[in-house]
């Protein structure tokens, strides 16, 4: 097995009592955890704002990063990590800028409703309500409908795949492309990566069934593909991909089975294995050689899908 990068192992061992295993402290632990984690340096923007957008269950905070002044940007949809049940706009504020700076892009950050105060729909519906606005409301955002993304981290990438896939389905306008970056894509704990890497690092294997519980209730015959993308049958039809993992993650092996089906079905799909690195590892560009090489990589390809 490939070592930890020696940036990573650095930062784990330094913040190891942050890192108690969300489905052993609980929701409410958890969220204290993520939001007391130590804030990093991340690029400086030409504007940030604050607003808020219409939504099935109410309006829906996001904030919008723009890297440059521009009369047009392009502009992605970020849906932040965190399991679905804990982080928000201003745990991955550092995420939100380092992906702008690295494509680009106006970010939109959506700070969509949590588990299990609000479970399935919710989180599901607001990421694709939001889509849907920027891409109806593009010209007041300065933005192009066609050159409108989604992307995400961890639960936030089920989220941007699962709006692809609703927008497949009720043909409407398709992002760009769907950047989803170690993506929790299904329930399942077959892989040999979550046996691997069971215990962690960042996340175990008994937070898998824990987060899902919260958001989809304890049936999974009951789950719908726009929440588990893993069990669409089909995935002919979605906007190119960019699939990031980590080599050291329990979300490796189903992200990457995600990633092959995509494009054994036709779909244009770029799949990064980043080695020595643990889930979340992009949020540390600001100590990680290894995240900002990544994030060079992935922005390099996401302003070539912009083109």
């Amino acid at each position: 097995m490939t070592e930890l990068d020696p940036d990573v192992a650095s930062y784990l061992a330094a913040r190891q009592q942050y890192w108690t295993p969300m489905y052993e402290v609980g929701v409410e632990a958890s969220r204290t955890m993520m939001e007391s984690l130590p804030r990093v340096a991340a690029p400086e923007m030409h504007s940030v704002e604050d607003r808020t957008l219409p939504g099935p269950h109410g309006t829906i905070p996001v904030r919008i990063y723009r890297p440059r002044e521009a009369a047009i940007l392009p502009a992605m949809l970020y849906f932040h990590g965190g399991a679905l049940v804990i982080g928000s706009i201003e745990s991955f504020d550092s995420m939100a800028r380092f992906l702008a700076d690295a494509t680009g892009a106006m970010v939109v950050s959506v700070d969509y409703r949590l588990a299990p105060e609000f479970p399935y729909p919710v989180a599901s519906e607001e990421a694709f309500a939001a889509t849907r606005w920027v891409i109806e409301h593009a010209a007041e955002l300065g933005t192009d409908p066609h050159r409108v993304a989604v992307a995400g981290d961890s639960a936030g990438a089920t989220l941007a795949a699962g709006v692809a896939l609703r927008a497949r389905d009720e043909r409407s306008t398709m992002p760009a492309f769907q950047l989803l970056i170690y993506p929790g894509i299904d329930r399942s704990l077959d892989w040999p990566s979550v046996r691997e890497f069971a215990d962690g690092p960042i996340v175990t294997a008994g937070d898998i069934p824990w987060s899902m519980n919260m958001y989809l209730g304890d049936d999974p015959s009951r789950d719908s593909p726009y929440a588990v993308p893993s069990l669409a049958d089909d995935l002919s039809g979605l906007p190119p991909a960019i699939v990031v993992t980590a080599s050291h993650d329990v979300a490796r092996d189903g992200a990457e089975d995600y990633g092959r089906r995509l494009r054994d079905a036709g779909v244009q799909t770029a799949l990064l294995r980043y080695p020595g690195v643990a889930h979340g590892f992009l949020m540390h560009a600001d100590s990680h050689a290894r995240a900002r090489l990544a994030l060079a990589e992935i922005g390099g390809i996401a302003r070539a899908k912009f083109d």
